[in-house]
């Protein structure tokens, strides 16, 4: 037994089914918690990385029973990107025995997940055709894919069994044949993307054709001994489309045609609608919609002479959520992507009971989903070591041998995780905020209920602080003449930025989301927002606003508001903005307020008109860097007998998001 397994078998009383061990097919695993496959845009020339071997093993050293390898590309008109992992190379092989390796040595297995993603790939990186069932594309914006033919399917097939094969000879645990997710089987498996008139298309028999010969094709490539699973989407979400009544029987069609170990039972499709949002749904999201599907699937199943395990997926983002389902027997394993990217420990922290040290995976979707979206490297908003294991050491984990007197200017999530780490590593702290509370810009969240996930992340700080022993002072403000008079060896100054309302040359003045929230009764029954911003900001402002029963227009100059969050969640805000009645005026601005009469300017043709439709109009520009006290600082200090050692995090630098104040914050503390 590994440290850690005598570590989780020692501490995890308070969720005994999670920690119950499980053996899936020939594979024993030590508790009920899976890290899923989730695309990490780690890889190196289409194959695996140094950066992946760091990433799997934290994970395994935190405690997970099992890591499944993202989505492995079987055949090259499926690889997308230069960052996509293939498996039918045998230069692959090596690579992953390293992974696996990694991952067995902290008491954890490996499995890969084999994917031909299908009309999804644009074929810009390959310069290939994107190949699908059907020429259906996959979004009003792509092209559609070219039709299979008979020898390509047959190729695909051989694709699968090869790369499987590969993985087993390096080493892996098992395999995940994905069928979610609107990837190339889910394609000739649904009636709203095979249209086909052929022996792969048409009846539902034949729709079945190629996820069961692939399935046949790999468990003979691998052979009996390894584990071999499914992963299904139980519900489409498509007009037209798969839904449960229909994948419980697809699934057993598909475990009576070749043994399966397991069904990792997830839910959407990779379609350019409202579905995709769901994949990985984001904090607005209640989890109880994603709840019924793995105990549907475990039901229909249970009649089998060997049923397979069930593996349940989407939003859980703690053990005392798992514990729930797997204590009532509607799932054997629970698995968490998003929840292991922001904090590899948590399943080792849970078993201790030190929860109030995990970091949270709040459901923003900023440095994962949105990074994908940019064919980035994921990272995370609640940590920013997400993907960089293996070069930079844990700020928590870190002690220094000459402890400095270290004065933080500003409680935000930049000043307060910046303090935090800076303690955390010896160092004395005092953390300076002028006005009554921490929180910074975040705080204002608290008015609205669909974005309250962003405060467990400020629970998670404040808790930090008090853990590593800084010295919060409320209510002090600061200057340069008070920061000298302290005589500290750092400074990090992270004292946000200016609320900022846009300029109106025909006159008046627009009001900031600040000024809008802490007064929104002042507001009057009809308001104008205008987007100039592009990200989460104004779009949650006008849905909160909505749901207190103001009548909203979001005002968009760019043609679409929120333009910068991606699809992974713009598609449900979308809905919710339509169902909220909120009236979207694109390419429009506005020039003037006054006298209740607002000016707005058609940005297509230039035309000017007045309106008195609106009572308010919030119109949010970027605000300005509080940097002043850094200059005022540096013009004290030049030529004094005291050096004093400046660093600056978060909007005082330029006003971003609280994804980058974070990361700055976290660089600041680990490096004071």
């Amino acid at each position: 037994m590994t440290r850690i397994d005598s570590d989780l078998s020692s501490g995890a009383s308070a969720y005994p089914a999670a920690f119950r061990p499980l053996r899936v097919g020939t594979t024993q695993l030590r508790n009920r918690i899976f890290m899923p496959a989730h695309t990490t845009n780690y890889g190196e020339d289409n194959l695996p990385s140094e950066r992946h071997l760091a990433y799997h093993r934290a994970r395994a050293a935190g405690g997970a029973a099992l890591n499944i390898f993202e989505g492995i590309r079987v055949h090259r008109s499926s690889l997308g990107r230069q960052q996509g992992v293939n498996g039918y190379d045998p230069a692959c092989i090596d690579r992953f025995a390293r992974i696996a390796k990694a991952v067995r040595e902290e008491g954890g297995r490996l499995f890969g997940q084999i994917i031909h993603l299908g009309r999804h790939i644009d074929g810009n990186y390959t310069r290939t055709p994107a190949w699908g069932a059907s020429p259906i594309p996959w979004a009003a914006t792509a092209p559609p894919p070219h039709p299979m033919t008979e020898g390509e399917i047959q190729e695909v097939i051989e694709a699968h069994a090869l790369t499987a094969g590969h993985l087993v000879t390096a080493g892996l645990d098992g395999i995940e044949l994905q069928l979610a997710h609107g990837h190339l089987l889910q394609q000739f498996l649904s009636p709203a993307t095979n249209r086909r008139d052929d022996a792969w298309g048409g009846t539902a028999e034949n729709r079945l054709r190629l996820a069961r010969e692939t399935l046949v094709a790999v468990r003979a490539a691998v052979g009996p001994e390894i584990t071999l699973g499914l992963r299904i989407s139980a519900e489409e979400w498509l007009p037209g489309g798969l839904t449960l009544d229909d994948m419980t029987g697809i699934t057993r069609r598909l475990c009576e045609a070749a043994r399966v170990d397991f069904v990792h039972v997830s839910h959407s499709a990779y379609h350019g609608s409202w579905t995709v949002s769901t994949q990985m749904a984001d904090m607005a999201f209640d989890p109880a919609l994603f709840r019924p599907f793995a105990p549907a699937i475990k039901a229909a199943l249970a009649e089998l002479p060997d049923p397979p395990a069930i593996f349940a997926v989407c939003k859980f983002r703690s053990l005392a959520e798992a514990e729930t389902v797997l204590s009532a027997g509607e799932a054997d394993m629970v698995g968490m992507a998003r929840a292991h990217i922001a904090d590899p420990q948590i399943v080792a922290k849970s078993a201790a009971g030190r929860e109030d040290e995990i970091r949270p995976c709040i459901g923003c979707n900023q440095g994962c989903a949105n990074m994908l979206a940019q064919n980035l490297a994921i990272t995370c908003l609640s940590n920013p070591r997400a993907g960089r294991e293996g070069t930079i050491a844990d700020v928590e984990a870190g002690s220094v041998t000459q402890p400095r007197q270290v004065v933080v200017v500003g409680g935000g999530p930049a000043g307060m995780e910046a303090a935090a780490g800076a303690a955390a590593r010896g160092h004395d702290v005092q953390l300076w905020e002028a006005g009554g509370r921490l929180g910074g810009a975040l705080a204002w969240l608290e008015a609205m209920p669909l974005r309250h996930d962003f405060l467990k992340l400020l629970d998670y700080q404040t808790a930090a602080l008090e853990r590593t022993g800084v010295e919060v002072a409320l209510g002090r403000a600061a200057t340069a003449e008070a920061i000298a008079a302290a005589q500290p060896d750092v400074v990090v100054l992270a004292t946000g930025a200016e609320p900022t309302p846009l300029d109106l040359p025909a006159g008046g003045s627009a009001l900031t989301l600040e000024d809008a929230i802490a007064d929104p009764d002042a507001l009057g029954a009809r308001v104008a927002l205008v987007d100039v911003l592009g990200g989460w900001s104004v779009a949650a402002t006008a849905e909160w606003l909505a749901d207190r029963g103001h009548s909203v227009t979001l005002i968009a100059p760019t043609g679409t508001p929120a333009w910068t969050v991606s699809i992974y969640s713009s598609f449900a805000l979308r809905r919710r903005l339509s169902e909220k009645k909120v009236a979207i005026l694109p390419l429009q601005t506005v020039t003037g307020f006054r006298e209740g009469l607002t000016r707005l300017v058609d940005l297509s043709t230039g035309a000017e008109r007045e309106t008195g439709d609106f009572d308010s109009v919030i119109a949010p520009t970027h605000a300005r860097p509080r940097n002043a006290l850094h200059d005022e600082l540096t013009a004290l200090l030049a030529g004094g007998n005291r050096a004093i050692a400046i660093h600056a995090a978060g909007d005082c630098q330029a006003a971003r998001t609280a994804l980058e104040a974070v990361y700055e914050g976290y660089e600041a503390g680990r490096l004071v």
